[in-house]
């Protein structure tokens, strides 16, 4: 090659899709334009239009089968690149070009009718023919290119890139390719003074002068092959996203465009399937260490991904990619304990038959190795390795060859992973949220990847975790609630004023999918969008147009979506039947948060079950709402118990709606008034009853009494009810209608106690025994419960640490506001648990 064959170069690679169709050949004219290349030498390597090398293989296939159909399609191909040069071209220039296509079909066509006749196709015959397609390609982008006035030939790759078949691919003979590179340009292209070359991608000759091709991501190969040959400054190839993203974005909406890669993470991410450049395709780049990258033709304003020796980025993770349709083999025995060669064995016996392994697990212990294949070689695979070990296997030494199929792989890839503590644990631990088995664990030495095998039908959602857990991506958390009264309508109210701000602030993608009433519900469309599936901000309106029956199997199926990472249940109802099911939705992996008190207050052996399933981690069930509203009383509890501190004893004014009765009715206000007062704000139960009888606050008991590690049951809480059993039979029309008839005795009994100089407070207790009891009492107007307002919950707790002076929480423990906005610190509680960053 001579001096002036030295010129700096730049290489551009062009797929099918880039290539369509006439528009897109002037879009591509347009980014090659000479003007915004200078002062580099351009090389542009051209696939075949879109589809055409597809039709070109299918041709010999149908010939070699005697369907005649071959000449219809062979015909429609030449009518197809005749189009886009008519399109592309006045007549006078077109009609070289299309001469030659003309005379190619006409040469296609007898050796196709040979093929015919013989019923045979020899692959040298499928190469040559399949070839045609980048041929033309190049002739018609080339032809453009110099009508729009651009120095410019064309490259027949056959004529200089010389590659011999080796075992899984071509090789590049380099020496004699480079030589016939510099004769090549020197005669055709220095002479003229050209400024570009169009060259065919994918084909290429034997020593021999043979046509023949570079197999899969042949394309792709010539760009890099290519760039070499030419010392290219940079390599781009122009593809239809804008550039590598983090992950498959067919499977995670948000995965986002990752700005460079070091050639390392780009192979391990090619490797586990990830779309970018193959990693053999990279070679020849990555020996003159040649950037590659990665940009959208369609978007050429994005800056796309560099792909070179080193990344700038310090991310410990940079994406993650999952490989299907994968059996998971585990041979396991106490014979291969020790004994030198038995790995060797195993992967003989499985390249013998041509199986290629994924990804090899073995235990320190050696009593184990279990490897990952593609599921079409299971069969294959069993027979080699029980073949192989016959002997073992007959005489007990090897105990089991064990096969799980319907696996995927997950990697996750990243430089920066090695020496960073805690990436591992990190990555599992998302995993282990998202409640997603890990079946097997690969890493290695080089700590660039981390991989696990779990099972296909959860490789979607474990995806989704890993992605959101290294903040790559919003956390998505699909929720469906239960109950669109006070409380469940609030928090729908609350959630749509304020998912917007976190998902900016917080990445948290607070995605309600579905909504319920006690005959009714609405779901969402099956989508992974990232707004909201159905629209908060009027989904009264919403639900009255789109609701269907409800059907309680299919909304807990659509909440707990395979492509959602995390799922919760919000149990907004105060329906018994409903928590009947919380046991279900934990073994499900579907995380429950409520301010349903009936879940907690069934049998001691019902909790106790909901507690242990809780204990692992994976799954979570929120109920500080139970008690309290928004208040922290349960909280506070936890803490002082598993901080050591003793409980003597806790006493409070636990219902905010008989707080709110006590401190307001009067002789100017009736006791039935207010209960009706209460009711219309919403403080009460849907039934009034359960708060005037004292079953709310003892319900409460028995949760404050649960969580202090008592084992008591709803019916040993001792209840002074405040109404008589006359009113505690009937409807809730006849109750409020009978109520007045009560105004009578509860104003002597405030009267009687404010001459005393004190105040009435319905309060239950709980010592240190378990024993628990509700009365009506009379305090001082010093006391600190004389002091509640309105609303207002007070809890005194007596501990060992708290003996002399009570810790006392007091605060509005009634109200749909305050209790919602318990239940969305309960969400927001649960996202953070989840791995969310708050």
């Amino acid at each position: 090659m001579s001096d002036k064959s030295k010129a700096k170069w730049v290489t551009h690679k062009f797929g099918g899709t880039s290539l369509a169709n006439a528009d897109r050949y002037r879009h591509v004219a347009t980014l090659m334009n000479g003007a915004s290349l200078q002062p580099f030498k351009t090389a542009i390597v051209v696939s075949a239009m879109a589809k055409v090398t597809d039709a070109l293989i299918e041709l010999t296939s149908l010939a070699k089968a005697r369907d005649a159909s071959y000449t219809s399609k062979l015909l429609a191909l030449k009518e197809k690149h005749l189009s886009a040069i008519a399109d592309l071209l006045p007549t006078a220039e077109a009609s070289p070009l299309i001469q030659t296509i003309e005379r190619d079909i006409e040469s296609l066509s007898e050796i196709l009718k040979s093929v015919w006749h013989v019923q045979s196709c020899s692959e040298q015959i499928v190469e040559f023919i399949s070839g045609h397609g980048e041929i033309w390609s190049a002739q018609i982008l080339n032809a453009y290119l110099q009508s729009e006035g651009e120095k410019t030939t064309w490259l027949d790759a056959r004529d200089v890139l010389v590659v011999e078949s080796g075992e899984t691919s071509v090789n590049v003979n380099w020496p004699s390719s480079q030589a016939k590179m510099g004769a090549w340009l020197e005669k055709n292209f220095e002479k003229n003074k050209l400024d570009k070359v169009v060259i065919t991608g994918f084909v290429a000759a034997t020593s021999d002068g043979v046509p023949t091709t570079l197999k899969r991501n042949g394309s792709d190969y010539s760009a890099a092959i290519f760039g070499k040959l030419l010392k290219s400054e940079s390599i781009t190839i122009w593809t239809d996203v804008d550039g590598v993203l983090s992950a498959d974005p067919r499977l995670v909406p948000e995965a986002v465009v990752l700005s460079d890669l070091s050639y390392q993470e780009t192979s391990e991410l090619a490797y586990f399937g990830a779309k970018v450049v193959h990693p053999n395709t990279m070679a020849p780049a990555v020996a003159d260490a040649i950037p590659i990258w990665i940009r959208n033709t369609f978007k050429p304003s994005a800056p796309g991904t560099k792909i070179h020796t080193t990344s700038t980025s310090h991310a410990p993770v940079k994406g993650f990619a999952t490989v299907d349709n994968v059996t998971l083999v585990n041979v396991e025995g106490s014979g291969m304990m020790g004994v030198p060669g038995v790995a060797q064995r195993l992967f003989g016996a499985l390249r013998d038959v041509g199986i290629s392994v994924i990804m090899i697990s073995q235990a320190s212990s050696e009593h184990s190795i279990c490897f990952a294949i593609p599921m079409r070689q299971t069969d294959a695979a069993k027979k080699a390795v029980t073949q192989t070990f016959h002997a073992e296997i007959a005489n007990g030494l090897i105990q089991s060859v064990e096969i799980n199929e319907a696996c995927s792989i997950l990697a996750a890839v990243g430089d920066n992973m090695a020496n960073q503590p805690g990436i591992a644990g990190k990555f599992l631990s998302a995993l282990g949220s998202a409640n997603v088995n890990i079946r097997a664990i690969a890493q290695g030495s080089s700590e660039r990847n981390i991989s696990v095998v779990v099972s296909s039908a959860d490789s979607i959602r474990a995806l989704r975790a890993v992605h959101s857990g290294f903040f790559l991506s919003n956390h998505t958390l699909s929720i469906g609630i239960l109950g669109t009264g006070g409380i469940g309508s609030t928090l729908l109210t609350q959630l749509h004023a304020e998912s917007a701000r976190l998902r900016d602030e917080f990445k948290i993608d607070l995605r309600v999918r579905a909504i319920a009433n006690s005959t009714r519900m609405r779901l969402s469309k099956q989508s992974g969008s990232l707004e909201n599936e159905f629209p908060l901000s009027n989904w009264k309106d919403d639900f009255k147009e789109s609701s269907q029956p409800l059907d309680l199997a299919r909304f807990e199926d659509h909440v707990h979506a395979d492509y959602l990472p995390h799922a919760v249940i919000i149990d907004c109802t105060s329906n018994e039947h409903i928590t009947s099911n919380y046991k279900r939705w934990l073994e499900r992996g579907i995380h429950i948060i409520t301010p349903n008190k009936k879940g907690n207050t069934g049998s001691l052996e019902s909790y106790r079950e909901l507690k242990e399933l809780t204990r692992s981690g994976a799954r979570h069930y929120l109920y500080e709402t139970t008690v309290g509203a928004g208040l922290p009383i349960l909280n506070t509890l936890r803490e002082l118990i598993r901080t050591g501190d003793r409980l003597l004893s806790i006493e409070g004014v636990l219902s905010g709606t008989l707080s709110f009765i006590f401190n307001s009715f009067s002789p100017e206000k009736s006791f039935s008034s207010v209960v009706l007062e209460a009711k219309a704000k919403g403080y009460t139960e849907p039934d009034p009853r359960e708060d005037l009888s004292g079953l709310d606050v003892a319900r409460k008991l028995v949760i404050l009494a649960r969580e202090a590690g008592l084992a008591i049951e709803l019916a040993d809480v001792e209840i002074e009810p405040l109404l008589p059993d006359d009113l505690q039979t009937g409807s809730v029309d006849d109750f409020l209608r009978k109520l007045p008839s009560q105004d009578e005795r509860m104003l002597k009994l405030a009267k009687d106690a404010k001459a005393s100089g004190e105040v009435l407070r319905y309060v239950g207790q709980i010592t240190a025994d378990g024993k628990a009891s509700i009365v009506l009492r009379r305090y001082p107007q010093n006391h600190p419960f004389a002091q509640t307002q309105s609303t207002d919950n007070i809890v005194a707790f007596r501990t060992k640490r708290y003996q002399d002076q009570p810790l006392i929480v007091q605060g509005p423990g009634a109200g749909p506001e305050v209790t919602a906005a318990g239940v969305f610190a309960d969400i927001l509680r649960l996202s953070s648990y989840l791995g969310a960053p708050l």
